[in-house]
């Protein structure tokens, strides 16, 4: 089972990252904190204080398109929100 699906680079993340040494990542919806601490540990060989998780629906979307009204949803997805400890860091940046 892959617990970590993709990590979350946006502006804020990066923010949070920076200032307090937390981390965001996409991750199985039926994964457990536990297990979600252990794999950020093996992957980044890092030391995880903390993780929250937060579970967000998919939301309804709907456009006007030529064809007529188009209507679908966007994807229900689990978010962890991973604090490091002070000296650990992940540079999501270094393999490009």
């Amino acid at each position: 089972m892959e617990i970590v699906l993709k990590p979350i680079v946006t502006e804020k993340m990066t923010e949070l990252g920076e200032k307090l040494n937390r981390f965001g990542f996409v991750v199985s919806k039926d994964a457990n904190k536990l297990e979600i601490k252990k794999a950020i540990e093996e992957m980044y060989d890092v030391t995880v204080l903390a993780v929250n998780t937060m579970n967000y629906q998919g939301t309804a979307k709907s456009r006007y398109t030529k064809a007529g009204m188009v209507n679908g949803r966007t994807n229900s997805y689990k978010k962890a929100i991973v604090t490091l400890q002070d000296g650990d860091s992940i540079d999501f940046f270094s393999n490009i």
